[in-house]
């Protein structure tokens, strides 16, 4: 195969040189930690169910920020977070700062805890740590105290500065006195959580020692289950080789049905969506993150994500995101920092369409949906979802359709027809419609900006209308009859554009063609190419819309409309806009 000068085994096809950046410096998952798995079983696995999801806004997300949330927006960030129907929240770091360890206080004394959630709280292994969190929970019916302690060899070393032993050894006296603690409140429903720190860099065989040793030590049953909280704190490796971990853990995991096993996927190289999803195929029950990624680093992996990408495959995300602006609003007041406009389900623009060949596709798309649920006898929100560009209904998350096609300089023609359609109920020619492309594009090039759908419609008018009643040649007055079977006669008063003032008369198979003859004989000549019209709503008293299309006797082609409630108005003035846009 032939190869480019400076990368020996690069097809020739690919002229990319060495970079120059120290790449070197830095070594691949596979050579940083062992990976047992071979006979791996989760690429054919699939997800049709929800794992349990556990926000972390209020601790993990929280840390993140550089003003952390005070009471009042912890607890408005709390009533989102269960009004979206999370059933397990961790709140706080309680032992960190006098906020979290008020806050917490706040919940178990002030009744904002429903009966069917589970407040968690965050501990590092040390004692004082330790109490300190458990004064906190005090009176609080229903808790998880998650437990951490860094086990990853290069945090082992540098962090703390002990061996395995002496790591196994701090984790198993901080879980003991945590389960004493526990035993001494015996009314309030206390479970334990564990989290390795970083366990995508810890040895494998460390892991499972560590975490069947608590296990065992907290007692676990089905009816009791431990938690096992494996994250990826700092992502160090593509998501297939975190999927191989984490089925690694959940076959080798002792007391299987007595332990739920979480993941905590962050979003270092971009793939912490991808981690948990695939986290879940290998084993995982469990997971934790924060509503839109927020996070250190490059943030926690995006519950709002995860949980539509479960909605848009046809299994139910077990959270409401039915009100997704509420949802964002509340999110960048707590945290005060905005969510992207192009954010995943979320974002302001990500149901926008400002491309021409995808507006045309998105139009044709509502429609065919509009007319499938009709077939079908349900409400469009009912009905099966396939509109091209648009992974699931902007409906269901509470988005309307107006804002699903706007227009810009890189728009076409179906957009702005769809945008006329939609807002003054004109249905243009497929002809007229890339005809007024041309005079929208010329005009948005120009500005520079976003034509609005009202500025679309006067854009229309003043190009397409008003030369029908107020151009070079006027019309003062007319009137047609039908003079015999299949012919008609048109006469009317035409002055200007070098026209001599006067009645003209002309017939013809139809009130049109007539209209045409009356022009000929005031020496404008005109064919009528192309010709519809429309009601503009339904009813008796609606308006008429017409559209035509004429050829002047220099051989060019002109588009007029008119607008009127009686049909022949409409019309008459539409060809009469077409010859004054030829003059």
């Amino acid at each position: 195969m032939a190869t480019t000068a400076g990368t020996a085994d690069a097809p020739f096809w690919n002229p990319q040189r060495p970079s120059g950046m120290p790449s070197h410096r830095y070594r691949a998952a596979y050579d940083r930690v062992e990976l047992p798995l071979t006979d791996r079983r989760w690429p054919t696995a699939r997800i049709d169910q929800a794992p349990l999801w556990v926000p972390v806004d209020l601790r993990d997300g929280n840390q993140a920020l550089a003003e952390p949330m005070g009471t009042s927006r912890k607890r408005r960030m709390f009533d989102l977070l269960v009004t979206m129907g999370f059933k397990e929240i961790e709140v706080a770091y309680p032992s960190a700062s006098r906020t979290d360890f008020d806050f917490v206080r706040h919940l178990a004394t002030s009744g904002a805890v429903p009966d069917d959630v589970t407040i968690v709280v965050f501990t590092p292994a040390r004692r004082d740590l330790i109490d300190r969190t458990f004064e906190a929970i005090d009176g609080l019916p229903r808790t998880v105290v998650h437990l951490y302690t860094p086990t990853a060899p290069v945090w082992r070393d540098v962090v703390l500065d002990r061996d395995r032993d002496e790591v196994r050894d701090l984790i198993r006296e901080a879980a003991t006195h945590m389960a004493r603690l526990a035993d001494a409140r015996p009314g309030q429903d206390i479970r334990f959580e564990f989290s390795p720190e970083v366990f995508v860099l810890t040895e494998p065989d460390f892991v499972l020692e560590i975490c069947n040793g608590l296990t065992e030590l907290w007692d676990a049953s089905p009816d009791r289950p431990v938690i096992h909280n494996l994250p990826a704190t700092v992502e160090i490796a593509t998501p297939n080789v975190y999927a191989d971990q984490i089925e690694y853990a959940h076959r080798h995991l002792a007391r299987r049905d007595s332990v739920i096993l979480s993941v905590h996927p962050h979003n270092d190289r971009g793939t912490g969506v991808a981690c948990a999803e695939l986290a879940v195929l290998a084993g995982a029950q469990r997971v934790e993150g924060c509503l839109f990624g927020n996070g250190e680093r490059t943030g926690n992996v995006d519950l709002v994500t995860l949980a539509l990408n479960l909605h848009a495959q046809g299994v139910d995300p077990m959270i409401d995101l039915s009100d997704i602006d509420a949802v964002r609003d509340t999110v960048e007041h707590c945290t005060r920092l905005p969510v992207h406009p192009r954010h995943p389900y979320g974002g302001e623009l990500v149901y926008t369409a400002f491309s021409g060949t995808h507006q045309d596709a998105i139009s044709k798309g509502l429609a065919h949906h509009a007319r499938r649920a009709a077939e079908l006898g349900v409400p469009p929100s009912q009905a099966p979802w396939e509109v091209p560009y648009l992974p699931i209904d902007p409906a269901d998350v509470g988005r309307s359709y107006e804002s699903v096609i706007r227009v810009n300089s890189q728009s076409g023609k179906g957009g702005i027809a769809h945008l006329l359609q939609a807002h003054y109920g004109l249905d243009l020619p497929r002809q007229l419609r890339a005809d007024f492309s041309r005079t929208v594009q010329a005009a948005t090039d120009d500005s520079g900006r976003e034509a609005t759908p009202k500025e679309l419609w006067e854009l229309f008018r003043s190009t397409y209308l008003e030369p029908g009643q107020d151009g070079p040649l006027t019309l003062a007055s007319w009137s047609t009859q039908q003079t015999a079977p299949g012919e008609h006669c048109f006469s009317g008063w035409l002055q200007g554009a070098d026209v001599r003032a006067g009645w003209y008369e002309g017939t013809g198979n139809g009130q049109l063609s007539a209209f045409a003859r009356a022009l000929e004989g005031a020496g404008l000549p005109v064919d009528i190419l192309d010709y519809s019209q429309h009601a503009t709503t339904t009813g008796p008293d609606s308006t008429a819309m017409a559209y035509v299309q004429c050829r002047t006797a220099d051989g060019t082609t002109h588009w007029g409309a008119g607008r009127d409630t009686s049909v022949l108005t409409a019309s008459v003035h539409a060809v009469l806009a077409a010859v004054n846009r030829g003059l």
